[in-house]
């Protein structure tokens, strides 16, 4: 069964386990008003495809030096920007091979501030 990340956290909030807010979006012009219903000011934006590896991939269309398909915005115009520059490109992960996959999906998250992840 292929699920995404988004849809995964509804299921576990139907259940009452404790998840950060999110919201899905499909398009860039849906990001400010997304952010907006997030507590912030940090946010995290995350693409939604069925593969693994997502932060640490890279985005064909924009080069060996891009950011990763989860990135970390500090204000709502950085929301804005992430998800002009993430959705319809092509990620590509470990886990997609060399194709990679098309972002049509990306979620907005109420980011954490955390000093390590376990």
């Amino acid at each position: 069964m292929n699920i995404h990340e988004y849809q995964a956290k509804e299921v576990l909030k139907g259940y009452g386990a404790p998840v950060a807010e999110g919201v899905a979006i499909t398009s860039a012009d849906e990001a400010e008003a997304a952010a907006k219903q997030l507590p912030g000011p940090l946010y995290v934006v995350k693409s939604q495809i069925h593969a693994g590896g997502r932060g640490k991939g890279k985005f064909k269309e924009l080069g060996p030096d891009s950011k990763g398909g989860v990135r970390l915005a500090k204000s709502i115009e950085d929301v804005v920007t992430n998800a002009r520059e993430m959705l319809g490109n092509t990620l590509v992960t470990k886990q997609t091979g060399d194709a990679g996959k098309v972002v049509n999906r990306l979620y907005i998250e109420d980011g954490a501030d955390i000093d390590r992840e376990l």
